[in-house]
């Protein structure tokens, strides 16, 4: 069986969750490293999994690697998808609350080289597990792993797509959007304080100035982390749950995964 062939030191783990689908995944930490970051992943796997399954690279929030975070995982492996949660932080640096998380996001977003070498570390620990297609991968994120997630396809990364949910949008390298290689899909909502129209229009300049094959979709009534049932209800604060938004992006995202990681049209020709 797939799960029995795992790259070495993936560790099964039974975490008990209330995510959409998640009865039907299995999760596994998976070790691997940047520079000298020593990093824990989870590859969150559909059961039965397959081989050759489509891989979907997930950055998250600014909370690491948490249960929320694996809740997203799951739920998206219940698609059929091979899912690989990266570790933007270290196996000894996750954050235990929203002060230590914003203290570690924001020194790597002034730290753009580091933080697309983590984002590629992720990548390349993701691509080496058994029974992934490393020629049909997305990168996704939320929130500051959105942010992520359009730094990696900026850097130029060989992926067949990139998804931003309610991620950051700035940029300090507008012009390497030059390099992006797939379609971009950015699920932003309309009334978020933390993204503001301006960084939006920004993105928007951005792919256009470099023909980029991309979509934006705004939720109207929708602030910050609108996919996260823990951001609470209240969208004062500039953060908050909102289950029709959420419904909708991720029937999105469905979509956009069905289109982007469909096995390679098979043209009759020969390759050289």
């Amino acid at each position: 069986m797939l799960q029995s062939i795992l790259a070495a030191g993936a560790l099964s783990l039974a975490i008990a969750s209330t995510a959409p689908g998640a009865e039907s995944t299995t999760i596994y930490k998976v070790p691997y490293s940047q520079d000298t970051a020593s990093l824990e992943g989870r590859l969150v796997l559909p059961a039965p999994a397959k081989p050759r399954m489509p891989l979907v690279v997930l950055f998250p929030d600014w909370m690491g690697v948490s249960a929320r975070s694996q809740d997203d995982a799951q739920r998206i492996a219940s698609w059929g998808y091979a899912v690989f949660l990266a570790d933007p932080y270290g196996v000894r640096a996750q954050p235990e609350n929203p002060a230590e998380a914003g203290a570690r996001a924001g020194a790597l977003k002034q730290d753009p080289a580091t933080l697309r070498a983590r984002a590629r570390a992720a990548l390349e620990a993701a691509k080496r597990q058994t029974g992934v297609d490393t020629a049909r991968v997305v990168a996704i994120g939320y929130c500051f792993g959105g942010m992520v997630a359009l730094e990696l396809a900026r850097s130029g990364a060989p992926l067949r797509g990139a998804v931003s949910l309610h991620g950051n949008l700035r940029t300090a390298a507008p012009g390497d959007a030059r390099n992006i290689r797939g379609p971009v899909l950015v699920l932003h909502g309309a009334d978020d304080p933390f993204v503001p129209q301006e960084e939006v229009g920004m993105f928007r300049d951005e792919m256009k100035m470099a023909a980029v094959d991309w979509q934006l979709v705004e939720y109207g009534g929708a602030v910050h982390a609108f996919t996260n049932p823990g951001a609470g209800n209240d969208p004062s604060k500039g953060a908050a749950y909102n289950a029709k938004a959420s419904e909708r992006a991720y029937a999105a995202l469905k979509s956009f995964l069905a289109e982007t990681l469909q096995p390679a049209a098979k043209t009759g020709k020969r390759m050289r």
